[in-house]
């Protein structure tokens, strides 16, 4: 069976439970979307679920499909890693809102002999997508790891082949710093690659690069030390070399965040900040009384959105998560606070 069967099958089961739950008088929620914070949805929400008896159901299907399915509204809740851009609102049959849940980092990781420890810039993590760098030993790679024996191996870079926030923020990144990456590929949840291999989801990527000696790819921090790989300090707009850290995710995120939260936070200005951090988002619709929803399922999600922004942070960091800092705090409070049932607000 194809990989998005799998994934559009397990939506489907879980459908079926949430139904059979609301029979019997089970409290459950049902999320999907990105697989970026998967990691820590799955600590949070088993905490969650022991400290209050409500489960929460989240299958990790890519952000694409996270955003699909609230639109159809089929979910309580959509995870994604990218926010919903201007043009796109109109998609909704009803006002949604981003609720900022975690700051992650996307890491460039590769498999090679040894795995030294390499640095990269943008640019030249652009030319190996773009197919200009073709073997590890490039003069380029080569001049920014001088005390590295880089070995004469043919690379291939590895992307996700489903519609991702992680693909988002990471050619969100490559436009930045590359005048032909943003003209010829540009930034999205599924761009057109000119050159490697697929795999869905970041558990996908990370199995490839792990398996496949000469591979490189992207994918959520999490997955990397999950797996024990290899990854790449990055150049950030200051000259400054940095590895993905939580200090270095938090410093990049330490700046003013707008009311609705939709902001990137790729090529930092932050000194100390690394160049490819990023938010993660649960989207809602804002007035909760639709379909055969009931005031206490909308109430349910209210409460969890704000243990979520609270209570739930302290469970992210030992995950290589960064808790979300103060001003995108405040900023998700109002959001959650705005959040009705036939017009009055679910948390007060």
């Amino acid at each position: 069976m194809k990989r998005g069967s799998v994934s559009k099958n397990l939506v489907l089961l879980a459908l079926f439970v949430v139904g059979l739950a609301s029979v019997v008088g089970a409290q459950t929620l049902l999320g999907s979307g990105a697989t970026f914070p998967a990691p820590a949805y799955t600590k949070m929400f088993d905490e969650y679920y022991k400290l209050t008896g409500i489960k929460v159901n989240y299958q990790g299907i890519g952000s694409s499909g996270g955003l699909k399915n609230i639109q159809d509204r089929v979910v309580d809740f959509g995870g994604s890693d990218s926010f919903i851009k201007d043009a796109d609102f109109s998609k909704y049959t009803a006002p949604v809102v981003h609720i900022p849940t975690v700051i992650g980092a996307v890491v460039v990781t590769y498999n090679l002999p040894g795995n030294p420890k390499l640095r990269l810039t943008g640019d030249v993590v652009a030319d190996i997508y773009l197919g200009k760098i073709t073997k590890w030993n490039d003069k380029a790679i080569a001049a920014l790891n001088p005390d590295v024996k880089l070995p004469n191996l043919a690379i291939m870079p590895v992307y996700r082949s489903d519609g991702s926030g992680t693909t988002f923020n990471f050619t969100a990144y490559l436009s930045a710093v590359s005048d032909e990456w943003k003209s010829k590929v540009g930034n999205a949840n599924s761009v057109s690659w000119p050159t490697g291999q697929g795999a869905a989801q970041n558990a996908g990527v990370a199995g490839v690069v792990k398996q496949t000696q000469g591979t490189v790819g992207y994918v959520e921090l999490a997955y990397a030390n999950q797996n024990s790989m290899a990854v790449a300090a990055i150049k950030n707009s200051s000259g400054m070399w940095v590895d993905p850290s939580l200090d270095s995710i938090s410093a990049a995120a330490a700046g003013a965040f707008p009311a609705d939260t939709r902001i990137l936070l790729v090529n930092t200005d932050a000194k100390e900040g690394y160049p490819i951090s990023a938010l993660t988002w649960i989207i809602v619709y804002r007035e909760q009384n639709y379909g055969n929803r009931s005031r206490e399922q909308a109430e349910q999600l209210a409460k969890l959105l704000w243990w979520m922004i609270h209570d739930g942070q302290k469970y992210v960091t030992a995950l290589d998560y960064a808790t979300l800092p103060p001003p995108a705090v405040k900023a998700a409070e109002a959001i959650v606070k705005s959040i009705t049932y036939n017009g009055q607000a679910l948390i007060k």
